[in-house]
């Protein structure tokens, strides 16, 4: 979770008063060289059928295979691939069925064609009906797999839920929205981490990423969170709340030697937004800088003026966190976002650069600006992140959108 991406936007002008006005036209996403989008769906569904299908144009062929040939020659190994392809596909009544059907055929072919029930015979049907056992028992211990599986990601989303919960779609008179996209499939959780909080010095955020994986990097997504939720209440200045989580993961790591050794370090962004101001005030630690899209697509990129070391590492040296004030206008977009959204790749090795993605461009909600990310990078890749990706997305309401909601509310 290098800083790649941050450094190949160097040059740009940053802060209050700073930024990089688009200069050219937006690049389209769906052209140059980025891989074509995920496959039909109604091709999948055709292959699918057709895999279901097997079992039975396995019996068809053994049997018009046995039709068409002399009696030396055998189908036996049609007749026993038929309920071993059954079984990991069909629940345990289909394969029962596929195995009894096979069977059927088997036998209604050989008294049909008066075929005496020799030694081979006995033996090819004894070997099929010992193959459709196996196959139920194949069935029963996959379909037991497939719930013990299901079981774990229900856990995994209830686990998710608990240590990193969705944020409210309005929250201080702001809309946030939030997505977080795992890179191994089946994943619901990892080391990115994002939270918001309404506090009586306005609305604060979180947005960082752990290094590492595994339950280490999810019990330090829980400090963080924990810490962070906390200090935000408590603390009158960002800076005291970016130095609480310090403490807060640097008092864990002494207490547990996994975590210390393995997620040594959090790269972190801390955002506050007080109520009734046009500002952002913003704490660095190592992470991916944010983004400020206003109303009219113009794109800022908000750099920390003095970058400060990660969390976890201040030990490493002395360097007093300084907030970054910025101007956070109505109808603009904040978009806070882990190096899994910067340093995704395409298949040359290109990185996806979201601030070039996204100069010029205007959306309707935060909500449609994640959703074009996501797609966007899912274009880039292939559909292969090679790292967690979280997103978080705060706009302030315009002039028009604030009157009308005072008067509603009114």
């Amino acid at each position: 979770m290098g800083q790649r991406g941050g450094a190949r936007r160097a040059g740009r002008s940053y802060g209050r008063s700073g930024g990089r006005r688009p200069g050219g036209p937006v690049p389209d996403p769906g052209l140059g060289d980025e891989p074509s989008p995920d496959p039909d769906p109604r091709r999948i569904s055709h292959a699918w059928t057709l895999v279901r299908a097997l079992p039975v144009l396995l019996v068809v062929v053994a049997v018009v295979y046995d039709c068409l040939t002399p009696p030396e020659f055998t189908a036996a190994p049609l007749f026993t691939a038929a309920p071993l392809v059954a079984a990991p596909i069909f629940a345990l009544r289909g394969t029962l069925l596929t195995g009894a059907m096979t069977l059927a055929a088997l036998l209604a072919f050989r008294l049909r064609h008066g075929l005496h029930m020799g030694i081979g015979a006995i033996t090819e049907v004894a070997t099929v009906a010992t193959v459709v056992v196996l196959a139920v028992l194949i069935n029963i211990l996959v379909r037991r797999s497939d719930e013990r599986l299901a079981s774990a990601r229900q856990i995994a989303e209830a686990a998710q839920r608990a240590v990193l919960p969705e944020p409210e779609g309005r929250i201080g008179g702001l809309a946030v929205a939030a997505r977080y996209e795992a890179a191994q499939e089946g994943a619901f959780i990892g080391g990115d981490l994002y939270a918001v909080q309404d506090t009586p010095h306005g609305v604060r955020l979180v947005v960082g990423d752990v290094r590492g994986k595994g339950m280490g990097a999810v019990a330090a997504v829980a400090v963080v969170i924990g810490a962070f939720r906390e200090a935000a209440e408590q603390e009158t200045a960002l800076e005291a709340v970016a130095q609480r989580l310090e403490r807060a993961l640097a008092r864990e790591g002494t207490r547990r030697e996994d975590l210390d050794a393995f997620e040594g370090f959090t790269t972190a962004v801390l955002a506050e937004i007080p109520h009734g101001g046009d500002v952002v005030r913003i704490v660095n630690r190592g992470h991916p800088s944010p983004l400020l899209l206003h109303a009219d697509g113009t794109l800022f990129t908000l750099a920390a003026t003095n970058p400060a070391l990660p969390l976890g590492m201040g030990e490493l040296g002395s360097w007093p966190d300084r907030a970054v004030t910025a101007d956070f206008p109505p109808g603009s977009t904040l978009l806070f976002h882990t190096d899994g959204l910067s340093e995704a790749r395409d298949g040359r090795g290109n990185f996806y650069d979201p601030a070039e993605r996204l100069a010029g461009r205007t959306f309707s909600d935060p909500d449609a600006l994640l959703a074009e990310l996501a797609a966007g990078v899912g274009r880039h890749t292939g559909g292969a992140l090679a790292d967690d990706m979280a997103l978080l997305a705060v706009r302030r309401p315009s002039r028009a959108t604030e009157f009308l909601d005072r008067c509603h509310e009114g």
